[in-house]
């Protein structure tokens, strides 16, 4: 029997009793009795009705009561709607600022008073190496563990950050990760990660270019110091004192050989890459390049460098022209160098199999270790310093090839074999190489 059903016989039955006291005056008292008790059994099955209700709700399953408890009901439904938009629109802001975070570049984990994670983004995973899901509820120190961080969280003074290693591509290549607590609500914590390894990394070049810069200055400096103090001292014959300035006049030249490549260096990186507006002839690049080489050879080296130009393509290159000169004589004053009195240095353009071109040079020097190779493009860089400031070299060479090369869309490419030469390449794509053919 359905609750409505009970109800109906009810309300017949309350309606007979009625009826009962009105024929009868003996009655009258009893059936009012009856009357009461069977209005008080159905005002209770409402009630229950209504409390099974609230119990659940569901503003959409709402009882259907009349009189004074189906006022309530639709009060209470209103309400219960009203409170139900309230929390979906709690949950969509909540899911909102959880993406916020879940996109942060740092790492943000949430700790309860013990110390275990309550949320983390997948930033703060991969710092510190754990599963943001299967590792909810552990204690952070269990999957951190470096003595340094359980250090800092039994401590207690979260006035500083601390760093520590993280999970890196190797072992030997650990990344350098910067964490830090901060304390809110009830002894609950917020802890921030980094990753710091790019400004280390920074920091350190930035260190070993001053200390190399310095170093570089300071041996022509002192030459020149040196040589200043013996002329202001000692009396000198006219040969001694030609030869005494003919080297201070050389230690000068490599000071301004240094600050030259320093500002170019400057230039290349401050400065936009060059648009592909500009064609220059290839062939005038080559002969450019290949008149100053021959200069420098015939200066440095008692016996001149064989320096042929190799047949190639006609070709038109687009970019900065002043660019590309200096890499291009950078190459081959390299070259020069490092290659023996008497040595073949061979320079041109060729087209690449898989599309553009590249600007070459090939010698037949000492040739480079393999283990050098990987280093040659950085700053200061030598694999023999002792030659390298003989013939005036500062180091930089290769630094501004492979800016120029990289502001092209291109790349710099070495192959070397120690005992028979080495090869240099600039290799440029296809959208900054145009040939041409004759009509």
């Amino acid at each position: 029997m359905t609750r409505r059903a009970i109800e109906l016989l009810l309300l017949v039955a309350l309606g007979a009793v009625w009826g009962l006291a009105e024929d009868s005056p003996g009655f009258t008292l009893g059936g009012g009795l009856l009357g009461a008790l069977a209005w008080s059994v159905l005002d209770g099955l409402r009630a229950r009705r209504v409390l099974r209700w609230l119990n659940k709700a569901e503003a959409a399953r709402a009882p259907n009561l009349g009189g004074a408890w189906g006022e309530l009901v639709e009060r209470c439904r209103k309400l219960i709607k009203k409170l139900e938009k309230k929390a979906q629109s709690s949950d969509a802001r909540l899911e909102d600022f959880l993406a916020a975070i879940q996109a942060s570049p740092n790492g943000v984990v949430l700790l309860d008073s013990s110390g275990r994670i309550e949320w983390s983004n997948l930033t703060a995973a991969n710092h510190l190496g754990f599963d943001p899901q299967r590792d909810l509820g552990q204690y952070v120190r269990n999957l951190v563990r470096n003595p340094a961080f359980t250090a800092y969280l039994a401590g207690g003074d979260f006035g500083h950050e601390i760093q520590i290693d993280g999970p890196g591509p190797r072992p030997s290549q650990p990344t350098k990760i910067s964490l830090q607590v901060h304390p809110y609500g009830k002894k609950r914590k917020l802890m921030i990660s980094r990753d710091v390894t790019a400004v280390q990394l920074a920091e350190a070049m930035r260190r070993d270019f001053v200390a190399n810069v310095s170093h570089e200055i300071r041996t022509p400096l002192t030459v020149l110091s040196g040589f200043v103090e013996t002329m202001q001292s000692i009396p000198l014959e006219e040969s001694d004192r030609a030869r005494y300035l003919d080297l201070m006049s050389q230690q000068a030249h490599r000071m301004q050989t240094l600050v030259s490549d320093l500002l170019t260096l400057s230039r290349l990186e401050g400065s936009p890459a060059p648009g592909p507006g500009e064609w220059i002839d290839s062939g005038e690049l080559l002969t450019h390049v290949v008149q100053e080489a021959r200069g420098l050879a015939q200066a440095i080296a008692s016996t001149p460098h064989l320096i042929e130009p190799a047949s190639g393509p006609d070709l038109w290159v687009s970019g900065a022209k002043t660019e590309l000169l200096s890499a291009m004589s950078n190459l081959l004053s390299n070259a020069v160098r490092y290659t023996p009195g008497g040595g073949t240095i061979r320079p041109g353009w060729r087209m690449r199999e898989e599309g553009g071109a590249e600007f070459f040079v090939s010698d037949t020097g000492p040739g480079i270790a393999a283990e050098h190779l990987p280093r040659l493009t950085e700053r200061f860089y030598r694999v023999d310093r002792s030659r390298s400031r003989e013939t005036g070299g500062t180091g930089l060479g290769l630094a501004i090839v492979k800016h120029v090369a990289q502001r092209h869309g291109g790349q710099i490419e070495v192959q070397s074999t120690v005992g028979v030469g080495s090869t240099f390449a600039i290799a440029l794509p296809p959208s900054r190489v145009r040939q041409r053919f004759s009509d």
